[in-house]
């Protein structure tokens, strides 16, 4: 997440990976450190033209590199992606990928193709995963996801029939989970977590 600049740290710091240093920061510094890192990775693979190859100059006024070339400029990539929640009663829809942490179930997610709507994405993507249709979409919120350089935008959506039919290579497993019963979560703070936790209290307050 950083270059050591000057002298080594002292003897008592400790060096930490990006997702397991930011599970360790208070939540009011997340932000800052997952904007440092994509800034990082934008300058560590943006120092040439992918154009003509010659190297990139710093703007003054701005985030992005031009080429002083031919005049071609730079910004930061950010990769839009979705996530959703189905819901199914008092069920909701999670999944589990084959590189998550054992027994641990999320939301489903993918990145948004060129030419596609989030709207589109949100079906394309339930319905390549597992095999479900869904209906009723609904916007929640977003998180910058510095890995490496991810928008999040989570929708909560309700079931519109289909069986569960798990994508081979993609999903592991696949399931309806009582909200009172779910499975182990993501990361509090990760927005798989506070999707699920807000589709659990969507349910509770409509059986109030």
């Amino acid at each position: 997440m950083a270059d050591l600049v000057g002298e080594a740290p002292p003897q008592a710091g400790e060096w930490l990976p990006l997702r397991p240093a930011l599970m360790a920061m208070p939540a009011a510094q997340v932000q800052a450190a997952a904007r440092a890192a994509q800034l990082r990775q934008f300058f560590h693979s943006h120092r040439f033209c992918g154009h003509c190859a010659t190297p990139l100059a710093v703007n003054s006024d701005q985030l992005g590199r031009h080429c002083p070339s031919c005049g071609q400029v730079y910004y930061p990539r950010i990769s839009p992606a979705m996530m959703v929640l189905v819901r199914r009663g008092r069920e909701l829809l999670l999944a589990r990928s084959p590189h998550f942490t054992p027994g641990m179930y999320s939301a489903l997610a993918g990145f948004v193709e060129p030419g596609e709507t989030l709207e589109e994405c949100v079906h394309r993507e339930t319905w390549e995963e597992v095999g479900i249709k869904v209906k009723n979409l609904r916007y929640a919120f977003s998180q910058s996801w510095p890995f490496p350089h991810s928008l999040m935008l989570a929708f909560t959506a309700e079931y519109d029939g289909g069986d569960i039919r798990p994508q081979e290579g993609e999903i592991e497993d696949a399931g309806w989970f009582d909200i009172d019963a779910l499975p182990t979560l993501p990361s509090p703070i990760s927005i798989a977590h506070h999707l699920i936790a807000h589709g659990r209290e969507l349910i509770r307050n409509q059986q109030a």
